[in-house]
């Protein structure tokens, strides 16, 4: 699949014209310290729901904090390499994703494996028992969240519901009984009917991963400044959450260390946030007329982005002075994530491969164009989204558990037969079989799919991403050129 620049080339002509829009001048934000701030809170950002640490149990604390820091001591935390507009950055958060197994999540064209937490019928195997330890404590904290969020939704959906009653009774007084009645049942049916649903509800906090964040401020050497509020050093810019299930809640617990007196700034003299502690900030998506908000993040805080909120709103985390862990849950949309999802793939694939029970000869079952299309479509998946994916970080994987080892290596194989069978298609069509007419349609179809193939293998030898690619260096070296041949040939049969 090709890397799509469409969405981030928008993302980016809309922030340069609120930039434009700005000039020299920074829009307002609110922080508790302001008399407006929870006011604004609760008519604008209403869905951001705040779970203080001394209303969450202790005793999930200790083990929350303990798996945390034993997954630091570990060196399980690393930096993903991303691409923004077609270069490669180091993110400046270190990460780790854990959920559930054979789970993946993919975000700035860079596809994540879980380290999977303990679950049933599954035989896990860590590489030391404080990671297993770590992993049970984090699938513990989802299952309190996921029952935090349940509970923050219904409790939103009632606020909602008593908002629109007080709004008809005022509405009753300024005209007649009947047709109030009527409009009213019509916003509560279309509004309230479906959110209300415990099904629905618990679809959208059943949380199958979390992604992990650790950073440490004072050993970054360069952290952006947040360009629209002024409100200092960011940790992670303005965004959306990527490849979530349609109108889910994201939860985040976090965890930093007190700052000392001597860190913190003499809030006399200090306008907007306090720089020494860690914050996480709210806008409407691409609005210059609603303030923003600043909310501190005490360690053990935990805050849910409820409903749509992710999607009408962005969110950016400030950094603080002290060093930070937080565990973001999410319910990723793994439709096309899954190691079910991609073999069940292959089985699609590889049923056009035939075994002759004799000569163990291998041949095509079919050369109809869409059996072909499909096919090749599936090898360029394998390669690009799973392959190549894993191996330029799989090595860190090594660190937690082996897990995912032994299905990436079945999962080669297949590549390896769909590899032998994009040079059937071509042997095929070169024995002159069948009318011209039939012969270029097949490789009508056939040859923009190699063309993208070489293409991708010409942008992940050139990136700094194939510098890690040492397991798959056959395929960067020698594939490109089977590759150019095929292409060459495939063009030739056009003529």
């Amino acid at each position: 699949m090709k890397r799509r620049a469409g969405a981030s080339e928008k993302k980016e002509a809309k922030k340069q014209k609120l930039l434009e829009e700005l000039g020299e001048s920074w829009l307002p934000y609110l922080t508790p310290r302001d008399a407006e701030f929870h006011q604004l809170w609760k008519t604008r950002y209403s869905k951001l729901f705040l779970r203080k640490a001394d209303k969450i149990p202790q005793e999930l604390h200790h083990i929350v904090q303990e798996a945390f820091l034993t997954l630091q001591k570990h060196d399980c935390f690393f930096q993903d390499l991303v691409r923004i507009k077609g270069k490669d950055f180091l993110t400046p958060v270190s990460r780790i994703l854990i959920g559930n197994p054979g789970c993946t999540y993919k975000y700035l064209n860079t596809r994540l494996f879980t380290v999977p937490w303990p679950m049933e019928d599954y035989e896990i195997k860590y590489c030391h028992p404080e990671l297993f330890a770590a992993c049970k404590a984090l699938i513990k904290l989802n299952d309190y969240l996921n029952v935090e969020a349940v509970q923050a939704l219904q409790e939103q959906n009632l606020s909602e519901t008593k908002e629109t009653e007080n709004t008809a009774v005022t509405d009753r007084e300024q005209d007649f009984y009947t047709s109030i009645k009527g409009s009213l049942s019509e916003v509560q049916n279309s509004l309230y009917t479906p959110r209300n649903d415990c099904t629905s509800l618990k679809y959208r906090t059943s949380y199958n991963l979390t992604l992990l964040n650790y950073m440490d401020p004072l050993q970054m050497p360069y952290l952006k400044q947040e360009p629209y509020f002024g409100m200092g050093n960011m940790a992670v810019s303005w965004h959306h959450d990527e490849n979530l299930i349609e109108r889910s809640t994201v939860a985040v617990y976090s965890y930093s260390s007190e700052g000392s007196a001597s860190d913190k700034v003499n809030e006399q003299y200090l306008e907007g946030r306090d720089p020494a502690d860690w914050h996480v900030g709210l806008k409407v998506a691409w609005d210059i007329k609603t303030p923003g908000l600043a909310i501190p993040l005490r360690p053990g805080d935990c805050y849910f982005m409820l409903d749509d909120l992710n999607m009408t709103h962005q969110h950016c985390v400030l950094a603080g002075f002290q060093p930070r862990f937080s565990s973001t849950h999410r319910v990723a949309e793994c439709s096309a994530g899954t190691l079910e999802y991609i073999f069940g793939q292959c089985e699609v694939a590889l049923q056009n491969l035939e075994v002759d029970s004799d000569s163990a000869a291998l041949s095509l079952k079919s050369l109809e164009v869409q059996v072909v299309k499909e096919v090749e479509g599936i090898h360029n998946e394998v390669e690009f989204e799973w392959l190549r994916q894993f191996w330029f970080q799989g090595q860190r994987y090594r660190k937690c558990t082996d897990w995912w080892f032994e299905p990436m290596a079945k999962l080669e194989e297949f590549w390896k037969k769909m590899e032998f069978m994009t040079s059937l298609v071509l042997c095929e069509v070169g024995k002159g079989n069948g009318t011209m007419e039939q012969r270029n349609e097949i490789i009508s179809c056939f040859l923009p799919l190699l063309i993208e193939r070489q293409e991708l293998r010409k942008e992940w030898t050139a990136s700094d991403l194939s510098k890690s690619l040492i397991h798959m260096i056959y395929i960067n070296r020698l594939l490109p050129y089977t590759s150019l041949y095929l292409i060459k040939a495939s063009a030739r049969c056009l003529e």
